[in-house]
């Protein structure tokens, strides 16, 4: 049976597993939407990064998945892998500030569940 690696559980996190910042296709695709329609002076292309701005574990994702999809996850955790941070956050502040772009729609439980009932929508799809 396939099983998710879970790699590294003794980051200095509240739960020992990385934390990473999960934003919605949806929001992403909004910011890139109102960087195309808001070009930079002389047309010149702008860097933003881009994310919800919070971090969550890869335990709390797993449980989400879990309490979404009604359940268990089959996991193996493994060690961590070379140059994984701990901790990785995007910071959005600019996005914000020059595109007046906030992440609506990228929370933890809407992202799961957009992505849990797509994948049923489509599992069968030839």
């Amino acid at each position: 049976m396939p099983r998710l690696e879970i790699y590294g559980t003794d980051y200095p996190t509240a739960d020992g597993t990385a934390v990473r910042d999960y934003v919605h296709v949806s929001d992403l695709a909004d910011a890139h939407v109102r960087a195309v329609e808001r070009p930079g002076p002389s047309g010149q292309m702008r860097v933003y990064n881009l994310g919800a701005g919070q971090g969550v574990s890869v335990r709390e994702v797993v449980a989400t998945v879990e309490r979404v999809g009604g359940r268990k996850v089959p996991r193996i955790e493994a060690g961590r892998r070379a140059g994984d941070p701990p901790v990785l956050l995007a910071a959005i502040a600019k996005a914000g500030r020059e595109l007046e772009w906030r992440p609506s729609r990228s929370g933890l439980e809407f992202i799961v569940d957009t992505a849990w009932r797509w994948h049923e929508r489509t599992r069968d799809a030839p």
